[in-house]
């Protein structure tokens, strides 16, 4: 069954339903149910087994009745394999609803439609069955219940949904999957009433060149008499091109209407243009029946050991897996949502999207046509497979449904290893369109797709005969896949003749609200915990690295001087859009000691004439730089989207207080340790150590010190030579150990010199030499040197302060994001903060996470129980460490040493849940360093009493 999204009369409850005429020629819609969550509409409901089980009561529909209290949670691949098992909950839902028809709809068509049903259902109308038992749980089905209907009076539908289904592949395909099960009428349902002799389906084919073909079918022969007639309406309502029309063949439910329209403007995922498909059916010059459709013009195709091409232009399909979820809601959705979901993945610069692992609400494909995103349209099956007999059955209500989006250029059989192959070519049959069918994780018709490869894999697999398109990639576990090594894979992909594309895992975590446990948030342990986004949509660290890395627009400089001419390279990886679409956004910045950003120029253009796929040169009239600390460059769609912004830093050093005079300087040495007095305040140094003990002033104190240490960590599974070793326990390569080796104090001195204080601590070891100056009305300066030879995932010089007594910090650097090796993308240069937080990833969702790595930074400064601590740097590339970042509680990614406040010189890249973290990419690899390494810091001191 087609349904038509335009041309139906949409009404609420029979109380709201007044003049419909028999001889309407709309198809009219009564919802039974609400549209989503919003509106659901209370039903009578009896759950037969877990909570609120045993007792009449009632339920809102649509709903997962998991979410309303009811029945037993049920997460899929803790069951995978077992077509039964005793812990699988297999409880009933028993729905009761009365409704009315009105008399005028007495002699039309009417049709009992579910939009989605988990997972077999029975439907009784007055008493009689409406249909035959439906299996699956994702597809849209309906019965012609016109003779069951009591006009004018009450009727009484009951529906029998097991969660379980009595056929063992439909579990083995929907719910011994890696994803939450639920039961109940989870989508709207509705009467739809048509005329008695109707337009059942309609199924569109427009291509590139204007070659348009419809097949219309009438569900039941029709006389000689009858015809279907047919215009194309563009977004003003005009028509466009000839009116068609065409009788029906005697004997027949099916016309086929032809023709070719000039100078249509084009579908794309960058030009997301529709028109209107008006279908009539007429009996002589009678209207009996009018059915409306939105249709695209675009021509998909693969070309064999090339590429796939749209409209006959090359194009990469850059996405991401999506389920259908919100945690209150579980798989019922609003329409809202599900043009936020859209929004948000348009939001990452992606242009495809693939539906995981069943299709979705009808509301998601139209907002994928509208707002433009390619979609992989999926037929249910993890790892498990339809039998043919539902299979077929169930391909069929899927392109049926969904065969006129033009969104949709592939349909998914199954995914890894879910698939049956004899349902391959039941796909065709309902699709003129003819559209690829696809085996994620198999290579089927000239389509590699193997899920979860590393580089070097990778690499391999771009060296076959076939086009290479993962359809998962980066496992994103704990905000750790995706973005770690999404430049590398991307840069080999993009560049290379026998790639598709990729499409990572997954959109947002899956993170159930239990109803049984308080209302926290589920995610299974680690199954559901794979999102770009949290679980309520969450943006983390790896949304905006993803934004950055498949940004459309690409500006190439990589460092900018105080000279610099305002003409910037730019790389038009758009493949429809010329640049001069875009416009760019600058400001120029400085940075003040109270930490205030300053605006001192700032303009807007539109972009150069550069064509798809092109590169060329942005010139901007930038004033003179001589006064600048930094530039912000921002490009901007033709839909006035921000696509990403850029940052340079022109400062060799950015201070971070204003300069305030002091008391003298002053040095007192006692056995254990020297003191510097610095007016009011007091620096404690250790005779034995030569580090910073402590600040104080009066009876306060700041416990600000143990440092600088030299700190060095090591990947748990690497031999002595730094490789990696084999045969080790399972999951050492997640601890990071502790190599820092000793440094042992050899001369510890402490004078003044020309009124300052300089403490001046040398070391046999890593650390070589300290230097501290101290000076009235100055920022204390910290000169350090160490020298390392070996391999490490982590090293520098780190200060340690109680973590419990940090309340925020606020820093000018680039964030607010934290950064790994081989996430380096999706940052700015800007002051930030934030208050302290140290979040479970998995459970808790706080971004931006408080604690981590911040790449090129110029100070921050820590407000603390006890007072402000504020660091800054001469070393604007290196990187500010901010204690040890925390991860989930299986520490499945990482686990390492506390580092403290930290200046680093190598930052740990990161792994994901399928990849070990050498294996994804170039800049995931663990640094071999030798030599001297030479840094300065600058320190002052706020104490509470101050």
């Amino acid at each position: 069954m087609q349904l038509h999204k335009i041309a139906i009369v949409i009404t609420g409850l029979l109380l709201t339903i007044t003049g419909f005429a028999q001889d309407a020629v709309e198809t009219e819609r009564m919802y039974l149910s609400g549209h989503g969550p919003e509106d659901a509409v209370n039903w009578e409901f009896f759950c037969t087994a877990g909570r609120k089980s045993d007792e009449w009561t009632t339920i809102p529909v649509p709903s997962c009745w998991e979410q309303e209290g009811f029945g037993t949670y049920n997460y899929g691949v803790n069951f995978y394999g077992k077509p039964t098992d005793p812990g699988i909950p297999t409880e009933q839902g028993l729905y009761k609803y009365e409704f009315e028809v009105p008399e005028s709809w007495r002699g039309r068509s009417l049709r009992l439609v579910f939009e989605g049903v988990m997972t077999d259902t029975r439907v009784l109308v007055n008493g009689q069955k409406a249909g035959s038992l439906h299996q699956g749980g994702f597809y849209t089905f309906g019965f012609e219940i016109s003779n069951l209907i009591r006009f004018g009076e009450k009727n009484l539908l009951e529906v029998t949904v097991s969660k379980e289904s009595e056929n063992t592949s439909v579990n083995l395909a929907e719910r011994r999957a890696d994803y939450w099960n639920f039961g109940g009428i989870f989508r709207p349902v509705y009467l739809e009433s048509r005329p008695a002799q109707y337009i059942d389906r309609v199924a569109l084919d427009a291509r590139a060149d204007g070659r348009f073909l419809a097949e219309v079918y009438t569900g039941f022969a029709l006389g000689a008499n009858h015809k279907i007639r047919s215009r194309i309406l563009d977004p003003a309502g005009n028509q466009i091109g000839v009116p068609l029309e065409q009788s029906i063949p005697a004997g027949s439910d099916k016309t086929v209407l032809s023709t070719q329209v000039q100078g249509v403007d084009l579908w794309t995922a960058e030009t997301p243009n529709l028109y209107t498909v008006e279908i009539e059916l007429y009996e002589g010059d009678n209207l009996l029946h009018r059915v409306e459709d939105l249709v695209g013009f675009r021509t998909f195709e693969i070309r064999e050991q090339d590429g796939f091409y749209l409209n006959g232009r090359r194009i990469l399909l850059k996405g991401v897996n999506r389920h259908s979820f919100r945690p209150e809601t579980g798989r019922t959705l609003s329409k809202a949502q599900n043009y936020e979901d859209v929004r948000l993945i348009k939001e990452m610069n992606m242009n495809t999207v693939r539906m995981s692992h069943y299709p979705p609400n009808p509301e998601f494909l139209d907002a994928c046509d509208e707002l433009g995103l390619y979609v992989l349209d999926e037929l249910g099956g993890w790892h498990g497979k339809y039998d043919t007999g539902v299979g077929i059955k169930l391909v069929k209500e899927l392109v049926v449904r969904d065969v006129n989006h033009p969104s949709i250029i592939f349909w998914d059989n199954g995914n890894e290893g879910g698939w049956n192959t004899d349902l391959d070519d039941e796909f065709g049959k309902w699709d003129p369109q003819g559209r690829p069918v696809i085996h994620p994780q198999q290579d089927l018709n000239g389509v590699e797709t193997m899920h979860y490869r590393s580089y070097g894999e990778t690499q391999e697999y771009l060296r076959g005969k076939d086009i290479f398109f993962p359809t998962e990639i980066l496992h994103g576990l704990y905000d750790g896949g995706h973005g770690g090594g999404l430049h590398d894979y991307w840069e080999l992909m993009r560049n290379h003749p026998l790639c598709g594309g990729a499409l990572l895992w997954v959109y947002a975590d899956e993170g159930v609200v239990r109803t049984d446990q308080g209302g926290r948030i589920d995610n299974d342990g680690n199954h559901g915990a794979d999102g770009l986004l949290g679980p309520h949509l969450e943006k983390e660290g790896s949304f905006y690295t993803v934004k950055e890395i498949w940004s459309p627009v690409v500006v190439t400089n990589e460092k900018l001087e105080r000279n610099f001419d305002g003409n910037f390279s730019v790389e038009n990886r758009y493949d429809f859009t010329n640049l001069n679409a875009c416009t760019f956004a600058w400001e120029v910045l400085d940075f003040s000691a109270n930490g205030v950003r300053n605006v001192l120029k700032k303009g807007q253009q539109a972009g150069p004439d550069v064509a798809p796929q092109q590169s060329g040169i942005l010139e901007l009239p930038l004033p003179d730089l001589a006064d600048a600390d930094a530039i912000r460059l921002t490009a901007i769609g033709k839909n006035g989207e921000s696509l990403w912004t850029w940052s340079w830093n022109l400062a060799d050093r950015i201070e971070m207080v204003e300069k305030k005079s002091t008391e003298s300087v002053n040095i007192v040495t006692e056995p254990s340790q020297t003191i510097v007095q610095l007016g009011s305040q007091a620096l404690h140094f250790s005779n034995s150590s030569g580090e910073l003990l402590k600040v104080s002033q009066g009876e306060s104190e700041l416990s600000f010190g143990q440092g600088p240490r030299f700190v060095a960590f090591r990947r748990g599974d690497r031999s002595l030579d730094g490789w990696v070793a084999e045969n080790l326990p399972k999951g050492v390569d997640r601890i990071y150990k502790d190599v820092s080796e000793t440094s042992k104090l050899i001369d510890f001195q402490a004078k003044l010199e020309g009124g300052k204080a300089v403490i001046t601590a040398e070391y046999f070891g890593p650390l070589r030499k300290v230097r501290w100056e101290i000076a009235s009305g100055k920022e204390i300066r910290v000169d350090y040197e160490y020298a390392y030879q070996g391999v490490v995932e982590l090293m520098g010089i780190k200060f340690d302060y109680p973590e419990a007594k940090v309340q925020s910090k606020k820093w000018l650097g680039e964030g607010p994001y934290r950064v790994w090796q081989n996430r380096l993308h999706g940052t700015s240069l800007d002051i930030w903060e934030n208050d302290y937080n140290d979040p479970i990833p998995g459970e808790s969702f706080v971004y931006p996470e408080f604690k981590g790595y911040f790449g090129n930074w110029h100070w921050m400064e820590l407000t603390t129980a006890e007072g402000k601590i504020r660091i800054g740097t001469e070393n604007y590339d290196n990187y500010l460490g901010v204690y040890a970042p925390r991860d989930g509680r299986d520490a499945l990614l990482y686990t390492f040493p506390n580092s403290g406040i930290s200046v680093l010189d190598v930052i740990p890249a990161v792994r994901n849940k399928v990849n070990t973290t050498d294996l994804v990419g170039p800049s995931s690899k663990p640094q071999d360093v030798s030599g001297k390494q030479q840094g300065t810091l600058y320190l002052s001191f706020d104490l509470e009493n101050e």
